[in-house]
């Protein structure tokens, strides 16, 4: 519930009467789950964490035969959202510009993002600066899609595939990597 009324509402909401009052219990019962408000925004952060920035991370370090696969991998987080929660992102990108902790700790996980993406292109043989700078532009982008609400069917977007590992790797996609990543992107009933 409140995740949710972060990611709706911000979290000038998320306080305990509030949810309290939206779960149909009394204030108190709240204290047997967290020992106050403070405590329930770490629980929030601790959950943004670990459902984005760790899912990323752990998907760059999967093994990857070529720079397309470790890219599919990547883009795996995007697509499936039980991997990477946009809404919760983008509402703690939010509270960040209140406050300098939480923007202290948004700053954090886009540095451990950024370093999981360079090291994909180190593992493939890009040297440090073009590591570092593909993997920025692909990080960014993805955040930037989700940031203006691009509004495209998942057909037309998968159709883009090939071009946008082009302009990101710099190498043309491997055909097996690309067809292995359509049918991750079928089986979720997304196509």
């Amino acid at each position: 519930m409140a995740r949710d009324v972060l990611v709706n509402d911000g979290v000038a909401e998320v306080k305990i009467l509030v949810l309290a009052n939206r779960m149909g219990v009394s204030r108190s019962s709240f204290y047997w789950y967290f020992k106050n408000r403070a405590d329930l925004q770490n629980a929030l952060l601790d959950e943004w964490e670990e459902r984005n920035t760790e899912q990323i991370v752990a998907h760059c370090q999967l093994p990857s035969a070529s720079i397309t696969e470790a890219t599919c991998n990547f883009f795996r987080c995007f697509v499936d959202q039980t991997k990477f929660d946009h809404g919760l992102d983008f509402a703690i990108r939010e509270w960040s510009r209140r406050d300098p902790a939480i923007r202290g700790r948004l700053d954090r996980a886009d540095q451990d993002r950024i370093a999981a993406v360079t090291t994909c292109f180190s593992r493939h043989g890009y040297d440090p600066v073009d590591a570092d700078a593909r993997a920025r532009i692909l990080y960014f982008m993805q955040l930037g899609y989700h940031a203006l609400e691009v509004r495209e069917d998942i057909a037309t977007r998968m159709s883009r595939l090939g071009p946008y590992i082009r302009g990101f790797t710099g190498q043309d996609p491997e055909p097996g990597a690309v067809a292995a990543f359509l049918r991750d992107v079928e089986d979720m009933g997304l196509a």
